[in-house]
């Protein structure tokens, strides 16, 4: 479902629409910044954001379907087509789980590490220089 508008009551200034503008334009050369570098690595940016979700969890390295789809915000089957084409070129592994066996982990393999880790050094780098939009001006 679609987020629902503020009220119209709201006002915005010219200074919002400019943060706004520098935000969506920073934004954006980030995403194709790194598409470049995605690309350069053989991998698509659907790719790199599975590897990154599977291995993001805190206190482990793997995740499930569901869980993936909910960070991609993909529905189950386009994810899994997604764990299956990755699956292909050697970047994960499912292995069935313990305790249910319809909901398997999606591991990452040494190949997909590798790669993770690559461009995730890029990334990081990059976000680091626009996290001024995520700043409160109070500080």
């Amino acid at each position: 479902m679609p987020p629902t508008p503020r009220k119209m009551t709201e006002t915005v200034t010219r200074a919002d629409l400019e943060e706004l503008s520098e935000f969506r334009y920073r934004l954006r050369r980030f995403l194709r910044r790194s598409e470049e570098c995605l690309h350069a690595e053989g991998i698509t940016p659907l790719q790199y954001m599975l590897m990154l979700h599977t291995r993001a969890f805190p206190d482990r390295d793997w995740a499930t379907v569901g869980e993936i789809a909910e960070r991609l915000q993909a529905s189950s089957p386009g994810t899994v087509a997604l764990i299956t084409r990755c699956e292909a070129a050697g970047l994960v592994t499912r292995v069935p789980g313990a305790y249910d066996r319809r909901h398997s982990q999606v591991h990452l393999t040494p190949k997909g590490e590798r790669c993770l880790m690559k461009v995730a050094v890029f990334h990081k780098s990059e976000v680091q220089s626009f996290g001024w939009a995520f700043r409160d001006k109070e500080e």
